[in-house]
């Protein structure tokens, strides 16, 4: 089955996305489980997108898990626990990844491994050096097919948000990378 708009994505393809997201977001999951002990929204919804990686169908479960960890992020008590459950959230929302030319899109592929960052930087007394790294540890975890994926996409809208700008940053450093190839470098 492929997904046709401004390009094409396979069902395989939105998997690689969600598979990318899912991973990132089970780490950084308990951040918000520590802080909401008692709010399983994100993790339904961590557990949501693994279903779909792992070969189930794409159905309203991740719709309604990634809608529900988004209120979550909302209930947040701090930045990192609404970072991690958001995380969560566009975990299960990576399954309907649209196939459209817009710069938002990337936010579905990326933000949730700048909120990592941006909560790795948190954990570490604001430490901007811990964020280069977890970003780096994100760019070695992109396989060659989430970023063709990626390149399909314009570049990521810039924010004034810590995690915009993170996210931003691995953006462009995804697309130069030498596992995108010279055909792609640049977007």
């Amino acid at each position: 089955m492929t997904m046709n708009g401004d390009f094409e994505l396979s069902m395989d393809e939105l998997r690689v996305v969600a598979r990318y997201v899912a991973e990132t977001a089970q780490q950084v999951l308990p951040v918000f489980e520590d802080a909401h002990p008692d709010d399983a929204r994100p993790r339904a919804a961590v557990d949501a997108a693994w279903e779909f990686v792992n070969g189930a169908p794409r159905t309203r479960l991740q719709r309604i898990t990634s809608m529900d960890a988004h209120r979550a992020a909302k209930d947040a008590v701090t930045e990192a626990a609404r970072l991690a459950a958001q995380a969560a959230g566009d975990a299960a929302s990576a399954a309907y990844l649209h196939p459209i030319a817009k710069a938002h899109q990337v936010g579905h592929i990326l933000r949730a491994s700048a909120n990592a960052a941006r909560i790795a930087e948190i954990a570490a007394g604001e430490d901007p050096e811990t964020a280069n790294r977890a970003m780096e540890e994100a760019r070695e975890r992109a396989t060659p097919a989430l970023i063709d994926i990626l390149q399909r996409y314009p570049l990521a809208p810039t924010g004034k948000s810590r995690p915009a700008q993170l996210m931003t940053t691995l953006d462009l450093s995804l697309r130069v990378s030498p596992q995108a190839g010279p055909d792609h470098a640049g977007g």
